[in-house]
């Protein structure tokens, strides 16, 4: 929904599909586009490349504001868009009704949400749009919905990357990488050409941490240091057993990161982490839980699980994604950290440059961070450090036809 100062309507424009009708009006569509590309490829394939977003039902208008209480709109900031991939999706189920709310940028940003589906799940896509425009949320300004990442990445200034094939059974790691990376390519292009220079990017889409280093290296006109893969949620995990083998509740566990990457191989920090402002350790006194329950509990969950429920963590992804972005537009408390897996390029503690690995953060509330530069590192930690960087390299390897890399084979 747009804001006016007079009330008007927006040129009608209808949704990109729709069901039954809609759908011979769509083959319609695609005939007029072979017969314009056929007469002239180079200008359809320009613009296909930046077709028009559409937006949807209610949100195609406009209300005047003039008419709405001062004490209300005063407030209010300048629109911010946050384009969504895997948007029909489970995790996207949960998170869209957060940004909307305005639970996660704020009660006084207004957001417009731009949703990224596929071919096959635009109903579904049509669907959540539709529950959105029936949650009359006084924040959500408009909802667009598209299969263009070129048209739905137009102007982002936040990019949150939840849709990649999950892995299938008995499928290679080495080939799961490949396909996800070559998504992330196309999705990468198409945020270097189409988002606003300073879009804030976060991938959740698994393996996260190399999927964006993927769309990072094919974004080139975005700065590096703005993309992050999602390793919240681990944080999340680890302050919940810390807080259960402490007794103490969860607010009052802090500087807990999580090292490296988002598998197996990361590495929850007990060594940097406070319980009630005392370190962890002091306040727990077993290092062989430590060692031996908590790092593979916290490393493991997300598989525990999928075991309990049937499939992988929707809710808490979203709730963990939500945090991700809180910590970056709330100024960090002093003391304290959270973690996002972001380039390593000049970090403080000898990580191979040029991944995209977890480390502890602290931002002022800008939307940018710095890696905090004061952790303690072990030789134990620096052990665990080290094998999850190894797997990391190792992927990177495995894509490198897709970063620009020569000579690289995959070891996995």
């Amino acid at each position: 929904m747009q804001l006016t100062g007079k009330h008007t309507a927006a040129r009608p424009c209808a949704p990109r599909t729709v069901r039954a009708a809609g759908r011979a009006r769509v083959v319609l569509v695609r005939a007029e586009a072979a017969a314009a590309a056929a007469a002239n490829p180079a200008t359809a394939a320009k613009h296909q490349e930046h077709e028009e977003l559409k937006r949807y039902g209610v949100f195609k208008l406009a209300y005047d504001t003039s008419n709405e209480d001062p004490s209300l709109t005063k407030a209010w900031q300048k629109t911010v868009k946050v384009a969504v991939t895997g948007a029909s999706g489970q995790i996207s189920n949960h998170l869209l009704f957060m940004l909307a709310s305005g639970e996660v940028f704020g009660k006084n940003q207004p957001v417009a949400l731009q949703l990224l589906g596929s071919d096959r799940s635009f109903g579904a896509l049509e669907g959540v749009a539709m529950e959105l425009e029936d949650s009359l949320y006084p924040l959500l300004r408009e909802v667009s919905i598209g299969t263009d990442p070129y048209a739905v990445f137009k102007d982002a200034d936040w990019a949150l990357m939840i849709g990649a094939k999950p892995r299938g059974p008995g499928q290679e790691r080495a080939d799961l990488l490949d396909q996800n990376g070559r998504i992330f390519v196309d999705q990468g292009k198409a945020l270097d050409a189409s988002a606003s220079k300073n879009c804030k990017v976060l991938v959740v889409g698994n393996p996260c941490n190399t999927n964006a280093l993927i769309a990072m290296e094919n974004a080139p006109s975005i700065p590096r240091k703005n993309f992050h893969a999602l390793t919240r949620l681990d944080e999340n995990r680890a302050k919940c057993q810390l807080a259960l083998k402490a007794g103490k509740f969860y607010t009052n566990v802090s500087r807990t990161t999580i090292w490296g990457n988002h598998s197996t191989t990361q590495v929850p920090d007990f060594i940097n982490a406070r319980i009630g402002g005392r370190p962890a350790i002091d306040v727990i006194q077993d290092m062989k839980w430590f060692k031996e329950e908590f790092t593979p509990t916290v490393a493991q969950r997300g598989g525990a699980l999928i075991k309990k429920w049937g499939r992988s963590s929707a809710a808490s992804t979203a709730v963990s994604i939500a945090d991700a972005i809180r910590s970056l537009v709330t100024p960090t408390a002093p003391g304290d950290c959270f973690s996002s897996a972001v380039c390593t390029d000049g970090n403080q503690y000898g990580i191979q440059e040029g991944l995209i690995f977890s480390m502890p953060c602290r931002s002022k509330g800008d939307g940018d961070y710095e890696v905090c530069d004061d952790f303690i590192i072990d030789d134990w930690l620096r052990k665990k450090i080290t094998a999850t960087e190894e797997e990391l390299v190792k992927e990177k390897e495995c894509v490198g036809h897709l970063i620009g890399m020569t000579g690289a084979a995959c070891r996995i």
